[in-house]
C-alpha cells in the first residue's frame, strides 16, 4: 500500500515555503521581501475560509527558519489557556535562533471584551522574543487596538485558471485521470475555497479516475428558486424549506451572499434593510449548531420586511 494515500491531500500538498504558494504576484512579492530582510512584523491575515491564511503564516515561518506554535482561537480561546501556552513557548530558547512566532488561527473567535484586549497585552509583554501572526475571516471582529499593532494583509485567491492548473497538477502527481471540464466544475462550484476543492477531488477519485458526483456540485439553481419564492406577494416558508431540503445544502454562506446580491428583486428599495438582516444572521451562523434554523430565521425576517 502506498502510505501517501493515507494522508489528506490538503496536508500533503500544503506549500511549506512562500516560494511554493499560489498567491497574486504583488502579495507574494511583499512576503518575499519580508523574507529577504528577515524582519517579520506582527501580522493580521484576513480573508474568506479556505484561501490558505494559515498556510501562508506557516510558510513565512518556514522560509525564515523560525520556531512557531499554532494556537486555534476557536478551540483555545480561554485567556488562561492562551497565556499559559504563549508564555511557556515565548520564555524558552529558540532552537532555530532568533525570535519565535505565535500563529493565532481564527482570532476573530476570541472574545472582543476580554480575550482580545488580553492578547494585545501578550503582544507587548513578549515583544522581545515573539512575533504574532493572527488569522481571521472577519477583520471587523478584531478590535482596533489589536489591528493597530499588526500589519494587515488581505489574502486574496489566485485566479480560477491558476487554481484549476494547480488541481490538475496534483491529479497528475497522484496518477488520477481526469477530464478538464470535471475540474472546471469543481472550481466554479467552490471557488475561492481551495480546501473544499481539494477535498472534493480526493474524495471523488476512485480507481485512479476522477468521477464527479453532480450532487456534490450544487448549483445556484436552488438559490434562484428561493429568490423567486421571496418575490411572491406572500412567500411560503414551507416551499422554501422544501427547496433547501431538495438541494441537500449544509453550508449557507453562498446563499447569504446570493440573497444580498439579489435583494433588490424581493425587497425593492430596501437593500440596506436586507443587508442588516443578512449580516446579523451570517454572524450568528458561526455560533449555531443547527445552521438550517438560522437560515430559516433569516428568510422569515426578510419576508416580514416586505
Amino acid at each position: 500500500m502506498n502510505l501517501d494515500n493515507e494522508f489528506l491531500w490538503v496536508e500533503k500538498y500544503r506549500p511549506q515555503t512562500i516560494e511554493r504558494t499560489i498567491l497574486p504576484s504583488e502579495l507574494k512579492s511583499t512576503f518575499e521581501q519580508i523574507i529577504k530582510t528577515g524582519e517579520l512584523p506582527n501580522m493580521l491575515f484576513t480573508g474568506s475560509a479556505g484561501l490558505g491564511k494559515t498556510t501562508v503564516a506557516k510558510a513565512l515561518c518556514n522560509s525564515l527558519g523560525l520556531d512557531y506554535i499554532l494556537v486555534n482561537g476557536s478551540e483555545e480561546g480561554n485567556i488562561d489557556t492562551l497565556r499559559g501556552k504563549i508564555k511557556q513557548f515565548a520564555s524558552s530558547i529558540s532552537l532555530q535562533g532568533g525570535y519565535k512566532v505565535v500563529i493565532l488561527d481564527e482570532a476573530d473567535y476570541l472574545n472582543a471584551q476580554s480575550t482580545q484586549p488580553a492578547l494585545r497585552a501578550f503582544i507587548e509583554e513578549f515583544s522581545n522574543n515573539c512575533r504574532f501572526i493572527l488569522t481571521c475571516n472577519y477583520v471587523e471582529r478584531i478590535i482596533d487596538p489589536l489591528q493597530s499593532r499588526c500589519q494587515t494583509f488581505k489574502i486574496v485567491p489566485p485566479t480560477k485558471k491558476e487554481v484549476a492548473a494547480h488541481l490538475a497538477t496534483i491529479c497528475d502527481i497522484e496518477s488520477i485521470s481526469y477530464e478538464a471540464p470535471a475540474i472546471g466544475k469543481i472550481v466554479n462550484r467552490f471557488y475561492p475555497d481551495i480546501r473544499k476543492m481539494l477535498n472534493t477531488i480526493q474524495s471523488s477519485s476512485t480507481g485512479g479516475e476522477l468521477k464527479i458526483d453532480d450532487s456534490l456540485l450544487i448549483s445556484t439553481g436552488y438559490m434562484s428558486a428561493i429568490v423567486g419564492e421571496l418575490k411572491q406577494s406572500k412567500p411560503q416558508i414551507k416551499k422554501i424549506r422544501q427547496i433547501l431540503a431538495n438541494s441537500n445544502v449544509d453550508d449557507f454562506e453562498d446563499l447569504f451572499r446570493y440573497l444580498f446580491d439579489n435583494a433588490e428583486e424581493y425587497l425593492p428599495n430596501k437593500v440596506g434593510t436586507a443587508a442588516i438582516i443578512i449580516n446579523e444572521h451570517q454572524y450568528k451562523a458561526n455560533f449555531r449548531l443547527d445552521k438550517e434554523i438560522n437560515c430559516i430565521s433569516l428568510i422569515t425576517n426578510l419576508i416580514n420586511n416586505k
